[in-house]
């Protein structure tokens, strides 16, 4: 995993292993929304379903969705304006899933069809029931 430069995003990825408590793998349910308030607006939250591999949006920042110009909420991965941006995204989260471990990147002017993007995103495994994957935490940051 590359380094976490954001030291809120570290904060985030800090939360997540103490939220492990021997486990492989946090659920939802560990964390609690006011824990985690030192990144309101900047979480996202998908629901991971299989067979096909798909990933709808539970929760899009308002920090988010004012920097990228649309709303997430309820919409699936597959409805980003940006094909691009949808690849990237989608090999971000599968690397997540298969190595069931925080993946950080870095995107520094990255150029998409509705403009260039810089942050630091944080995708971070979750598991209700200990085994399989169900639901992505993801924190962005931008500068």
């Amino acid at each position: 995993m590359s380094e976490i430069r954001s030291p809120d995003l570290r904060r985030l990825r800090d939360d997540w292993e103490a939220r492990r408590n021997g486990r492989d793998l946090p659920a939802r349910a560990d964390f609690d929304v006011l824990d985690l308030k030192y990144m309101l607006g900047r979480l996202a939250l998908f629901e991971v379903a299989y067979y096909p591999l798909r990933f709808r949006c539970r929760l899009h920042g308002t920090s988010i969705a004012r920097r990228v110009g649309y709303e997430m909420t309820g919409k699936t991965l597959d409805e980003i304006p940006s094909p691009l941006l949808r690849v990237k995204m989608r090999d971000h989260f599968q690397r997540a899933i298969e190595t069931r471990m925080p993946i950080v990147e870095i995107r520094e002017r990255e150029t998409y069809e509705n403009g260039v993007v810089d942050c630091e995103v944080l995708v971070l495994p979750l598991s209700g029931s200990g085994k399989s994957v169900d639901m992505l935490m993801v924190g962005v940051i931008f500068p």
